[in-house]
């Protein structure tokens, strides 16, 4: 015999007024396929939607999978508060093109190939040197703050976020450059 004091279904039961209307919703069942479909496609996209404005707004409650949790919030806060290398090689990269595009055009062939041997290992030199501090300086936080089986992906994401464009990257930042972590972690 079980004791029902130790284990429970967890929640209160339903009144009879709430039975029979979860009865008579389940019996309103689509009238045919079409309806089906046309129900399923409103639900997903007003679950898009509040996925939408969630990654607008930061509200944890309708995150994607992915972006939800205590660690991803940490290592989101994490790299928006510092400045980072990869944030800028777009429009560095973009610089150097026009830079080259130029030089190519004024007959100068040699500031290309001076341009192509020196700068593109200087700026990826730079990304490296910076996603290593990134990752020593993220995975020593982590370490302090979480368990290591709650972090496992946080590095690569924290990367990834890193090299995004500040205004481009979902969810939007939450703190500015400099500001001091919130204390919710």
């Amino acid at each position: 015999m079980v004791d029902e004091t130790e284990t429970g279904k967890g929640r209160a039961t339903p009144s009879r007024k709430e039975a029979e209307a979860a009865r008579k919703a389940r019996l309103k069942a689509p009238v045919s396929r079409k309806d089906q479909v046309k129900r399923d496609r409103a639900a997903r996209e007003e679950i898009r939607a509040k996925q939408r404005e969630a990654l607008k707004t930061g509200d944890e409650r309708y995150l994607p999978a992915r972006e939800r949790g205590p660690v991803r919030g940490f290592a989101r806060d994490f790299v928006d508060r510092r400045r980072n290398v990869g944030e800028l090689l777009i429009p560095f990269l973009f610089v150097i093109l026009v830079f080259l595009f130029v030089a190519g055009a004024t007959g100068h062939p040699e500031w290309t190939n001076y341009a192509t041997a020196l700068v593109y290992p200087v700026v990826i030199l730079g990304v490296v040197i910076d996603v290593i501090i990134l990752t020593r300086s993220l995975r020593k936080e982590l370490k302090a703050r979480f368990k290591p089986e709650e972090t496992k992906g946080t590095i690569a994401y924290a990367i990834l976020r890193s090299m995004q464009l500040r205004r481009m990257r979902l969810p939007k930042p939450q703190l500015k450059h400099g500001a001091p972590m919130k204390a919710k972690y």
